[in-house]
């Protein structure tokens, strides 16, 4: 009897540190779409080669709806998960404003200090937020634009308002732009709804469109495609998910890789115990020069040395 005891006693302390090493990982992704479901997908890589059949995750897809990211993330919150990726900003900003304990890595994120709202931002968030960052040098696609349209006088900047990182992003392109002689006007849409009107509205008044890494823009690049390929209009895109659906040229990064990062991240925290409040924010350790064939042919335009085909 006592060695049944024992035996029993030892399959539940086996049993409750299986429980207890097992890791329950949240994920909401604001929509799908091939850039971030690579960032997602990389995320999954990093932490299960580390951790096998020790991490769990829960992924959920928010439909490009700010309010479901706030659904999500609570129930996240609610089911005491033990890490939660952030898979774009409004993910971000909802799982920041649903808690201040569980660790949150973001990805696919622009930039930190812009989407928290933090002044003077120097890399570290100091609260329980770290992450992974998308952004490619904004004067180098400023320059692209440079390169392949020397001739333009004005470039029509198009973006989401409701996105803080495009807002970033449109505005330090413009400067460069303004920098290097052109004349820019900006064309925000607040919603899906008049992605199209606006697009519209850029063509009508521009020779040149640049569209920075923008969710909504990223989940209609169709929309946009239906505007300006038959205006023969060029976009110069923050992305390649992006370029590939709508534009011809993009300075771009490997969101596989930035999601992968964040897995390496989560696994240094789950297991290793790494404090994310003083873990730096992570970029991109290389960027692409890249070019959609079908749209540079259907417009003319011809692509210098130094540019690879987005496949």
């Amino acid at each position: 009897m006592k060695k049944i005891v024992a035996l029993a006693l030892a399959l539940v302390l086996v049993m409750a540190a299986a429980c207890a090493s097992a890791a329950e990982i949240g994920i909401c992704q604001l929509v799908q779409h091939p850039a971030l479901d690579a960032a997602t997908q990389g995320f999954k890589d990093a932490l299960t080669e580390k951790l096998g059949d020790d991490v769990t995750f829960d992924e959920q897809n928010a439909s490009g709806d700010a309010v479901n990211c706030a659904t999500i993330i609570n129930t996240f919150v609610s089911n005491s998960v033990d890490l939660i990726l952030a898979n774009a900003t409004p993910a971000l900003q909802a799982a920041v404003a649903a808690t201040a304990d569980i660790p949150v890595l973001g990805t696919s994120i622009t930039e930190y200090g812009v989407a928290l709202g933090i002044d003077d931002f120097n890399g570290v968030t100091g609260i329980n937020v770290s992450g992974t960052s998308d952004l490619a040098p904004l004067n180098e696609q400023a320059a692209m634009v440079k390169e392949l349209f020397p001739e333009a006088k004005k470039v029509g900047l198009l973006y989401c308002s409701a996105e803080a990182n495009s807002i970033y992003q449109v505005k330090v392109v413009g400067e460069e732009l303004v920098k290097l002689g052109y004349e820019t006007e900006e064309f925000a849409f607040t919603d899906s709804n008049d992605v199209a009107s606006v697009t519209q509205s850029a063509v009508d008044s521009c020779e040149v469109i640049y569209i920075p890494t923008d969710n909504t823009a990223a989940a209609y690049t169709e929309t946009i495609a239906n505007v300006v390929i038959p205006a023969n209009i060029p976009v110069i895109a923050g992305e390649e998910g992006i370029c590939a659906g709508c534009g011809v040229a993009t300075l771009t990064i490997s969101y596989y890789d930035i999601g992968y990062k964040t897995g390496e991240m989560a696994y240094e925290i789950l297991a290793n115990g790494a404090d994310i409040s003083a873990m730096p924010i992570e970029y991109a350790p290389q960027f692409t020069k890249k070019y959609n064939a079908e749209n540079v042919d259907a417009l003319g335009i011809e692509i210098p040395e130094g540019y690879v085909a987005i496949e």
